[in-house]
């Protein structure tokens, strides 16, 4: 530190704050009391940095007294060491010299500890018997008394001897022969206790003293098991027979106790009983239940807190529980018991008639876990989903034949509202309903698989069904006379196969979550396998009366249709007695026939109008085109007959006037013509066109195929039907071609 620099710098900052203090003239007269001021601050300072000074003096005086006293004590201990190590070397020699000393006093020791416990040498054989009719009379605190002074006896001889520095093992062999029958009298007690707490929940209704006399006991047991081990650490010696561990003895009675009520809960077989499983699951409840009552009211009181008495006694039963239902699921089961398992597993055993029943309130989930592993749970639902998919397989196969059985018998189909039906399809969907109903008391999951399971059988039914309908179908065009009731049957196939769309809709709306997408396509090819059943019975139908009208259709446009209206009245009266079958048929079957019915009349129409059996002149085809639209008339007129309560709208069969009129139309505005009518039906190809003309025989062919081949080319401008009835073009082929 430079002392000359900081008085240099000290002498500066006065400097600065003098010109501070007297930068004005009327600060002058203040000099005085400025000097006054700072010579106190100056005497503050040096009275402060004085008493600072006397402190640290002071410290270092008190140290050095201190250091001073340290020394002294350094000395002293210093000679003191000196004089125990001096007085130590003579230790030896007088170890030796008290040996004889060290001898008499062991012998005092154990003659000390043999005349302690002279009457229990003398009296073993009286105090054992003494014990046993103590043990007989159920007096067993005596009892005990007596064995643990017969114990301590014993022990205290053995460490006596375990004492010794030689040890001769036939002391010791000698000693123990003498006490064996204490042995005896504790595994008798150990009996004894074991058949009391055996039957704990039964004694604690009627004297509960017994079960608390058998606990103190056991809790005095403990005590000496814990002293024998903390003692063998210490010396070595552990006495016989320790630790007894009466306390994990008496849980393990516990548990297999539980475990004996449990498994003799069974009364009867699945040879005896069908609901054998039911009625055992539901004594196991019953007897659980009232068992958890006693324990929690009746055996938390009695026995030590520590023993968590109540938590116990949960876990044995969950245990012994788990074990016995996991026996019986390996041993097979059947049916419905699967449910009734699984929904016990489920709901019953965790819920409020068990577990979480208001008077045990137990959260097994939490404390203990599931009582099925899940792995074993999981294994038993899918056995019942297999089970369940047999049962379907076999029903649907032995439905399926059952009704192609009945189509080929003699008996008219049963009616529903004046509805041909069987009742297949609500048996199958009530069947189905029914086992959802079910697996909806397991978990949802569970239904989800179940429902996804019976949609995919149906399926699978429905596939079969169509199967067996076109084989039907194939017997019956053979020889329609072997089949009776087949229009019947046809009919009743139509209204089942609706029957089955709706009543998969209906499950589907009860049991299908919203918040699932996976398997909707199982669904919906279910639906479409039924819409294609009814589709190609409703086809039957039809083909079948179109087939009696044949030849009818054959007589049109020849000769013989032009001088009589035989064809179309017959073909009129054809489909009015099957139309009269047909109303056998549900509302909505009936309105899909009448349009196909439609729509196959006006083809077959059209195609005779264009299978070139007449060739007129002009003059006569006028008279052809309004017959041909009172015959179009007439067949409307029929439709809103036998369906007056149907839509006839935008019939196909305004196709046949639409394509009469073209047979009295100019044919310098042809073109015009086949212009309009290309635009609205765009499947009308130039062979149809061709054969229409081939009627009207005062146009030239040439001629006819120039105008037609023009209106073909303008219809590219317009490839997309405005018209529903457009496909009927498409389906008209014929395999002769006129150009």
């Amino acid at each position: 530190m430079d002392l000359q620099q900081l008085e240099e710098e000290a002498r500066q900052a006065a400097l600065k704050d003098i010109q501070n203090m007297l930068q004005r003239p009327g600060q002058l007269e203040k000099v005085e009391q400025y000097r006054h001021r700072i010579a106190r601050k100056k005497a503050s300072v040096e009275a402060l940095l004085k008493t600072g000074m006397q402190n640290q003096l002071d410290g270092v005086r008190v140290g050095l007294k201190q250091l001073e006293t340290c020394m002294q004590d350094v000395r002293e201990v210093r000679r003191r060491m000196d004089e125990v190590e001096r007085l130590l070397q003579g230790v030896p020699e007088v170890y030796d010299a008290l040996e004889v000393v060290r001898e008499e006093n062991t012998k005092h020791s154990q003659y000390a500890t043999a005349m302690e416990n002279l009457k229990h040498i003398f009296n073993v054989d009286a105090s054992v018997q003494k014990t046993m009719a103590l043990i007989e009379d159920d007096k067993l605190l005596n009892a005990h008394q007596c064995l643990a002074d017969l114990e301590n006896s014993r022990d205290d001889l053995l460490y006596e001897l375990h004492k010794q520095p030689k040890q001769h093992a036939s002391d010791k062999i000698t000693l123990k022969r003498h006490f064996e029958k204490v042995d005896t009298v504790s595994r008798e007690l150990e009996k004894k206790l074991r058949i009391n707490i055996s039957r704990t929940l039964n004694i604690l209704r009627k004297k509960p003293t017994i079960i608390v006399t058998a606990l103190r006991i056991i809790e005095r047991e403990e005590k000496n098991d814990q002293f024998a081990l903390q003692q063998q650490k210490v010396t070595g010696f552990l006495p016989p027979g320790r630790p007894k561990a009466w306390r994990r003895m008496i849980m393990d009675v516990l548990q297999q106790s539980v475990v004996t009520r449990i498994e003799g809960s069974k009364l009867e077989e699945r040879a005896d009983n069908k609901m054998w499983l039911v009625r055992d699951l539901e004594i196991l409840r019953q007897i659980i239940l009232e068992d958890l009552r006693v324990v929690k009211s009746l055996c938390v009181p009695c026995f030590p807190p520590h023993y968590d008495i109540f938590g116990e006694y949960v876990k044995f039963y969950h245990e012994g529980l788990s074990s016995y239902l996991d026996n019986i699921v390996r041993s097979g089961l059947e049916g419905n018991e699967y449910v009734s398992m699984l929904a016990w597993v489920t709901h019953t055993y965790p819920g409020v008639e068990l577990m979480a029943h208001p008077d045990l309130n137990v959260d097994v989930h939490r404390l203990i876990g599931p009582l099925l592993r899940p792995e074993h749970l999981k294994a038993l639902e899918d056995e019942y989903l297999q089970n369940m998919q047999r049962n379907y397989q076999e029903w649907m196969t032995k439905a399926a034949e059952t009704e192609k059985q009945e189509w080929f018998s003699e008996m008219v189909p049963d009616q529903d509202e004046h509805y041909y039906h069987t009742s297949a399809p609500v048996i199958i969907f009530q069947m189905i309903d029914q086992h959802l109903q079910v697996t909806n008391t397991i978990h949802q999951e569970l239904t989800f698989k179940a429902l996804v399971m019976s949609i995919q059988q149906v399926e699978i039914f429905g596939q079969t069904y169509l199967k067996n309908v076109i084989e039907l179908k194939e017997h019956h065009f053979r020889n329609r006379d072997q089949i009776k009731y087949f229009t019947h049957y046809i009919i009743t196939i139509v209204n089942n196969s609706q029957q089955m769309v709706e009543l998969a809709q209906q499950m589907k709306q009860l049991y299908w979550p919203k918040s699932r997408t996976e398997h909707y396509e199982d669904f919906e090819r279910l639906l479409v396998t039924f819409q294609r059943i009814r589709a190609h019975a409703a086809s039957y139908l039809l083909e079948e009366a179109f087939l009696d009208m044949e030849c009818h259709f054959n007589d049109l446009f020849t000769a013989k249709w032009l001088a009589s209206n035989i064809a179309v009245d017959t073909i009129c009266v054809t489909l009015d007695d099957y139309f009269q079958d047909y109303n056998h048929l549900r509302p909505n079957n009936f309105e899909m026939v009448i349009n196909e019915a439609q729509k196959l009349l006006a083809k077959r129409y059209i195609r005779a109008l264009l299978s070139k059996r007449l060739s007129k002149p002009r003059t006569e085809c006028d008279a052809i085109t309004r017959k041909i639209k009172a015959e179009a008339k007439r067949f409307k007129l029929f439709f809103e007959k036998i369906a007056p309560k149907i839509s006839l709208s935008d019939s196909p069969l305004d196709l046949i006037s639409t394509l009469s009129a073209l047979l009295s139309s100019d044919i310098e505005l042809l073109v015009l013509d086949l212009h309009t009518l290309l635009g609205s039906y765009p499947s009308l190809n130039e062979d149809h066109l061709v054969r229409l003309f081939y009627i009207r025989n005062d146009v030239k062919a040439a001629e006819v195929r120039e105008k037609v081949q023009d209106a073909m080319k303008s219809k590219k401008a317009s490839i997309v039907s405005i018209a529903k009835q457009d496909c009927i073009f498409k389906e008209i082929v014929f395999s002769d071609k006129l150009w």
